[in-house]
C-alpha cells in the first residue's frame, strides 16, 4: 500500500487545492470528503470515491477496509499524522479523507419517487452554514428534492459539506436559474408556496398534501420578484417578537414539518 509522509507530495498539494479553490473543484470534477460518517454516506449515495487516505494512528486499516468492503477498487493510501493535520479541515477529526467525483445536478435529470413530491427551493443562498442546515432539515424530513436557484457557491464547498454533516449525499439535489425552476415546477403541476411578507397567509393554513414546493429566499432580501409573481400562495410564519424575520433554515424547517404533519409524517 502506498504511503505519504511528506506535506510537499503532489497529491497532498492537489487535495489542498480541491479544498481551498472552487475553480479547481469545478475544473477537475473532484472534491474532498472528510470523516467516517461522511465517507459512508457518500458511498451510500452512490458517489464514486477515487482515493481514500487515512492516518493509522487515528483509524485502523481494518476499520477503513470495513467501510470500503463493497468498494474494493478504491485506492487506499496511508498518510502520516503530519500530512493528515495539514489536510484535515475539521478540528475534531476521524483520520479519514477521500477524493470523490462530483455529481451533476441538472434540473432536467431530477426525478421523484413520490407522485406528490414535497420540495424545498432556496433562492441564491449565500452562507454555506445555511445551505448545510437546509440540507440537514431536508434529510430529516425525507423531502423528495432540494433545488438551489441561482447558487452563489458550489455545492462541494468544504463548509457546506461540514455543516450538512453528510446530508449533501443523502438528498436529491438540483440547481438552476429561477426562471428554469419556475418553469420546471409549473410543468410538473407543483404548487409554489413562497415565504414572503406581502400578500401572505399563515403557513399552517395552506394545504401541502398535493405536489408542493416550499420556496425560501435570503434573510437579507427575501425572494426575487420573479418568484412572487409565479407564486401559487405566499406564506408567512406569524411572529410575536420585535423582529420580522428568522434564520432561513429555521423558517424552512417550520413550514416543512407542517407539510409533513399534514401528510401524516
Amino acid at each position: 500500500m502506498k504511503e505519504i509522509t511528506s506535506t510537499q507530495n503532489s497529491l497532498v498539494k492537489q487535495i489542498l487545492h480541491l479544498k481551498e479553490k472552487s475553480k479547481e473543484r469545478k475544473k477537475s470534477g473532484l472534491f474532498i470528503v472528510e470523516g467516517i460518517r461522511e465517507t459512508e454516506l457518500a458511498l451510500k449515495g452512490a458517489y464514486h470515491l477515487e482515493t481514500v487516505l487515512f492516518n493509522e494512528s487515528i483509524i485502523s486499516e481494518e476499520a477503513v477496509k470495513l467501510i470500503l468492503q463493497k468498494h474494493p477498487n478504491v485506492e487506499l493510501i496511508k498518510i502520516s499524522k503530519e500530512v493528515y493535520q495539514k489536510l484535515a479541515y475539521r478540528q475534531t477529526t476521524e483520520g479519514i479523507l477521500a477524493i470523490a467525483k462530483a455529481k451533476t445536478h441538472n434540473l432536467s435529470n431530477l426525478q421523484f419517487k413520490n407522485e406528490n413530491p414535497l420540495i424545498l427551493v432556496a433562492e441564491a443562498p449565500e452562507k454555506p452554514g445555511n445551505i448545510g442546515a437546509l440540507l440537514r432539515t431536508a434529510d430529516a424530513a425525507n423531502l423528495d428534492a432540494v433545488i438551489i436557484a441561482n447558487p452563489k457557491s458550489d455545492l462541494y464547498n468544504p463548509n457546506i459539506l461540514r455543516s450538512s454533516v453528510g446530508c449533501i449525499f443523502t438528498n436529491n439535489i438540483a440547481t438552476g436559474s429561477t426562471s428554469e425552476i419556475i418553469s420546471f415546477l409549473k410543468n410538473k403541476n407543483i404548487s409554489i408556496n413562497c415565504a414572503a411578507l406581502t400578500a401572505s397567509i399563515n403557513y399552517s393554513k395552506v394545504n401541502y398534501k398535493q405536489a408542493a414546493a416550499i420556496v425560501v429566499g435570503t434573510e437579507a432580501t427575501g425572494l426575487s420578484g420573479e418568484w412572487l409573481e409565479a407564486s401559487t400562495q405566499n406564506i408567512i410564519i406569524p411572529m410575536q417578537g420585535e423582529i420580522d424575520s428568522m434564520n432561513v433554515s429555521v423558517a424552512a424547517a417550520i413550514v416543512i414539518f407542517e407539510a409533513k404533519r399534514q401528510r401524516g409524517f
